[in-house]
């Protein structure tokens, strides 16, 4: 009998799949398909697969031309299945030509003719998200930069009160989109927002944007009231539209996989997490502080593994020479199994690093942990120790918004941050502008 193996993604069946499948199968007498997982994918950069791995394996099993479906999870794992199914032919499509012909020293590789004119990538992009940017900063040229690596996003507007500043005339040249100065007209000609304004204005933007029917992408926070977020998320809900809080290392593979780890107790309970998050940097850059800057990050892997439900916290911020702006905070929590601490800061130097400290061993993230590639997990006895690697491309930004993307065409809730953390963060934002629980140092 003579076994035939190729692989895919095989995102969204289409004609030109089924194709080459039949051209595979033609090839011997049992054909098997190894299908991308999603983690292999995010590995290589992929980032604008629409189906989950489970939907795609049973979309190429219902066609019956397989014989058998495998998960394809690694890199080089194509030679460890060619042998271990004892494979005769590799069959791929054409515009991967020359790229396997090191798997001829283990069996025969044939390049199957692809359909022309017929392509995942088109098919994605056909319903294309227009995305508008409320704000005009850094991040907003590397949002657009980043838009690139996901397909179904284009940034087609920018609006900003200050209209026009000759940055940002130079930036809408750049990047071939309009410039506007009215949040009226700028909402009617896109489909989704991206709010990156100061934190003060979020809430007024995003709700605005909500009520003409805009999907939302923000910056975390996404306001600075309890209540005002809580409004938000309800306005929202009612609207059956997205309000997505941009915490782009929520997003990250690295982390998702440590908080996994974490949750299914290797290191035993938590008791400590020591987060911290600095970058000296102009106060021009940044005229809201380093906690409203910084805090959202910092505070992500206390609230996904402690929760929200803390009993006591206490506030140390340093303002330096600087009016009403914080060039370093540390907030203290007490939980009642566990303590958790952040710092975060603009103006004051730290290691970036994250340590969870739990009752069988903890978890070492070196810096900067927020766009991490690599952690540890270390126990008293060294021998025990094991270390976690994974590929991050860019700064995680184009993460966050293919997981946006996701949201919207999957029409559901942002299972990557629940909305009790998102108004976590808003209500200890709130606390700290009122100056709650907060002590000032010179």
């Amino acid at each position: 009998m003579k076994k035939v193996i190729t692989y895919g993604t095989f995102d969204m069946l289409h004609i030109g799949h089924i194709r080459l499948l039949e051209r595979a199968k033609a090839l011997g007498d049992y054909l098997i398909v190894g299908i991308t997982s999603a983690g292999f994918d995010m590995a290589r950069g992929k980032l604008n697969v629409r189906q989950t791995l489970t939907e795609r394996i049973k979309a190429v099993m219902n066609l019956g031309i397989a014989d058998e479906v495998i998960a394809e999870e690694y890199e080089g794992q194509k030679i460890d299945d060619i042998k271990r199914y004892n494979i005769d032919i590799f069959a791929i499509g054409s515009d991967w030509e020359g790229k396997f012909d090191y798997l001829k020293n283990y069996c025969e590789v044939v390049y199957l003719e692809r359909t022309r004119g017929i392509s995942s990538t088109e098919i994605r992009s056909r319903n294309v998200i227009r995305m508008g940017i409320v704000g005009y900063s850094s991040m907003s040229e590397k949002f657009i930069e980043e838009c690139k690596y996901v397909n179904g996003i284009e940034v087609q507007a920018i609006y900003t009160k200050s209209y026009p500043p000759p940055a940002a005339l130079s930036f809408k040249e750049a990047n071939a989109c309009y410039l506007f100065d009215d949040y009226e007209k700028f909402l009617s000609e896109i489909d989704a927002v991206y709010i990156v304004s100061d934190p003060k204005t979020r809430y007024g933007y995003i709700k605005k944007a909500l009520i003409e029917k805009k999907h939302v992408l923000c910056e975390s926070p996404v306001s600075l009231s309890r209540e005002q977020t809580i409004e938000l998320i309800t306005l929202a809900q009612s609207k059956n539209l997205i309000l997505f809080e941009g915490i782009k290392t929520a997003y990250v593979l690295a982390f998702s996989r440590l908080i996994s780890l974490v949750r299914s107790g290797i290191i035993g309970a938590v008791k400590s997490i020591d987060s911290t998050c600095t970058s000296l940097r102009s106060t021009s850059e940044n005229n809201w502080g380093s906690l409203l800057d910084w805090g959202a990050i910092a505070i992500l892997p206390i609230f996904e593994i402690l929760g929200t439900e803390y009993i006591k916290k206490d506030i140390i911020s340093y303002f330096g020479n600087a009016d009403d702006i914080d060039l370093f905070t540390k907030v203290s929590f007490i939980y009642p199994k566990a303590t958790a601490s952040l710092k975060v800061g603009i103006g004051v130097k730290s290691e970036g690093e994250l340590v969870i400290s739990g009752t069988r061993g903890y978890v070492y993230v070196p810096a900067p942990w927020w766009k991490t590639e690599y952690f540890e997990i270390r126990f008293e006895n060294p021998a025990e120790n094991k270390r976690y690697f994974y590929s991050l491309h860019g700064e995680g930004i184009r993460y966050e918004i293919s997981a946006f993307s996701e949201i919207i065409q999957r029409k559901t809730e942002n299972y990557y941050i629940n909305n009790d953390i998102t108004i976590a963060i808003s209500g200890l934002m709130e606390d700290y502008c009122n100056k709650k629980d907060v002590t000032l140092i010179c």
